[in-house]
């Protein structure tokens, strides 16, 4: 049986302050999930890169526009059950901005706003692993 697989890209956007980091998150307008911080991001359309999907949907969401050579892979995330909408593997990108710039829900999102990341309460999905692979990897650096 052939299954069908949607492929998304979500954007890590932090930004260093006194305190630590803060990281941009949207709260989700629709199910599943609805009311919830995630990252922006979401599916890859026809004949368009993974990252720019990234770059996109982070736009739309946020207003927030990063180029490409400021990104930088996290991994992939290919739990058959992350997403109940159906089988979901997503490329997670991160990137770290100079200053907290202002940033407006759009699209999918109710709202969006920078979150310190020891304030985060329940994310979306498989978010919160995603943000623990993109401190690891920003702390390596």
């Amino acid at each position: 049986m052939k299954q069908q697989i949607n492929i998304t890209a979500d954007a890590i956007v932090f930004y260093r302050h006194k305190q630590g980091f803060k990281v941009l998150l949207i709260k989700r307008k629709n199910e599943p999930f609805k009311n919830v911080y995630a990252f922006p991001g979401g599916f890859v359309d026809q004949g368009e890169l993974v990252i720019e999907a990234c770059q996109r949907e982070l736009a739309e969401e946020t207003g927030l526009s990063i180029k490409t050579e400021e990104l930088k892979f996290v991994n992939f995330y290919d739990e058959p059950q992350r997403d109940p909408r159906g089988r979901t593997i997503t490329f997670a990108f991160t990137a770290i901005i100079e200053n907290e710039v202002t940033v407006k829900g759009k699209d999918d999102a109710e709202t969006a706003k920078w979150k310190d990341i020891k304030d985060l309460e329940h994310l979306a999905f498989d978010h919160k692993t995603i943000l623990e692979d993109a401190l690891k990897m920003i702390h390596s650096k």
